[in-house]
């Protein structure tokens, strides 16, 4: 059985309508080949087998779908979530009808090949960062109607969620900035608003001298200030300049090969990274019949 703590706040209703909409897509008016091939009557043993090392993610939703699939359907999972684990681990064994193993196989393996997938990276670069005290956080740069499901893989392996939507936090970014008249006019107008307290507020600022304009006329205002594109040699400037008024993000440019460099630099406390669900590959994990 997988660690289940990670689904703790999972919506899995919403989970469930957007697997049931996955299944109607793949299956539609019924599996023309298994339906005529198979017979009902047949039984299956299957193991879903990792290739490749890495780390699994998404447990609990490859069973959902052989829940919805096949409420008889029987799977018994021998490895934990979220841990390095070796390339031809045996990761869980699936029992019951023929027909409803080879009718879920597809949609089971998109997702958990899918979140595995996001789950290695993030574990991988935040070992590259080295330094907990950093916040690794993905982005809003998700697939449509499967953004629920990369967000808690991002947790699986060891990251933290950024906002989930528009809804939910306040991020000024450089467009809010530009169609507002700049940073100084879009300041006064958060200043106005009633309701701008009653979420986090972010801002990003381009260069160092937006940043200045949010030190002078943000404070207690601005919660956070995401620092776009910046140099190391500027972050740490705006660090300098910042004396822990604002939390610091970083954005923008940080990948694999240079993230240890920004684990480096006192005083960030986030670095958001949006390859984490917009440019990653699956993980290699198969379901290979054995009876």
């Amino acid at each position: 059985m997988g660690n289940t703590n990670y689904y703790k706040n999972f919506d899995f209703k919403t989970a469930e309508n957007l697997i049931k909409l996955a299944l109607k897509e793949d299956i539609g008016t019924g599996d023309v080949t298994t339906d005529l091939l198979i017979p009902v009557k047949n039984k299956s043993r299957a193991q879903l087998v990792l290739k490749e090392h890495g780390v699994v993610a998404g447990l609990e939703l490859f069973k959902r779908v052989y829940k919805i699939v096949d409420p008889k359907v029987i799977i018994r999972s021998s490895c934990p979530e979220g841990v390095a684990i070796k390339g031809g681990s045996k990761i869980a064994e699936i029992t019951g009808s023929s027909r409803s193993l080879l009718k879920a196989e597809r949609l089971s393996l998109n997702i958990i090949q899918r979140m595995s997938g996001i789950a290695t990276a993030t574990f991988c670069l935040k070992r590259r960062l080295g330094n907990d005290k950093i916040r690794l956080v993905d982005t809003r740069k998700t697939t449509p109607n499967f953004r629920i499901f990369e967000k808690l893989a991002v947790k699986i392996g060891g990251g933290d969620n950024h906002r989930f939507g528009l809804y939910d936090m306040m991020l000024i970014k450089d467009n809010h900035i530009e169609a507002n008249g700049g940073i100084e006019n879009t300041l006064k107008m958060l200043k106005k608003s009633r309701k701008s307290r009653e979420l986090k507020i972010e801002i990003e600022v381009k260069d160092i001298i937006e940043f200045r304009k949010v030190l002078e006329n943000g404070r207690k205002l601005v919660d956070i200030v995401m620092l776009d594109n910046f140099t190391p040699e500027n972050i740490k400037k705006a660090v300098k300049l910042n004396k822990g008024t604002f939390k610091i993000e970083v954005s923008g440019g940080v990948n694999h090969e240079n993230i240890m460099n920004y684990g480096k630099i006192k005083g960030i406390d986030i670095i958001s990274v949006g390859a984490l669900t917009h440019s990653i590959r699956s993980l290699d994990l198969s379901l290979e019949f054995v009876s």
